[in-house]
């Protein structure tokens, strides 16, 4: 009976050590990732420029593309255009492919980094969609997206 005893006792010192072990690893990791920054999906311009991201620093920018600001250069492949979070704004250049979705008042999340000349040379571009439908041309203006804030820093945390 008493080795009953100790041996249930003994998994049990084990369950908790493992747990708690966890728990710690856990905590560890989180506690890791706040610290670098790496909860964050983008960047928004404002925090970029607060940031002074230096040349060649790799991060994401999110934002929405502003009106008025979208041409594609003479190769057809390259394309510059504003991003902005309504208070600041960012010029981006971008060679490649965007993606469908992408147009002016659109958000976007690119990832890339800051050249000498504070450009932001963008490597990847995604298009960021709302989780709720809009039949097509009702989608608001930018200056209307701009007016409502938050739809900009829905889903930027982590």
């Amino acid at each position: 009976m008493a080795g009953l005893r100790t041996r249930k006792r003994q998994r049990l010192i084990v369950m908790i050590l493992a747990v708690a072990a966890i728990a710690v690893a856990a905590f560890l990791i989180v506690f890791a990732g706040r610290q670098s920054g790496s909860f964050n999906l983008f960047l928004q311009p404002t925090e970029v420029l607060q940031k002074n991201m230096g040349a060649g620093q790799r991060f994401r920018l999110g934002g929405l593309v502003e009106t008025g600001s979208f041409k594609r250069l003479d190769d057809g492949l390259t394309y510059e255009f504003r991003v902005t979070d309504c208070a600041a704004d960012i010029p981006v250049r971008f060679k490649g492919m965007l993606p469908s979705l992408f147009r002016e008042g659109q958000g976007i999340v690119s990832e890339g980094a800051m050249d000498s000349h504070g450009v932001f040379v963008a490597e990847t571009v995604l298009a960021k969609h709302d989780e709720n439908y809009a039949p097509p041309g009702t989608m608001p203006k930018n200056e209307e997206a701009c007016s409502h804030p938050e739809a900009l820093t829905a889903g930027q945390q982590g």
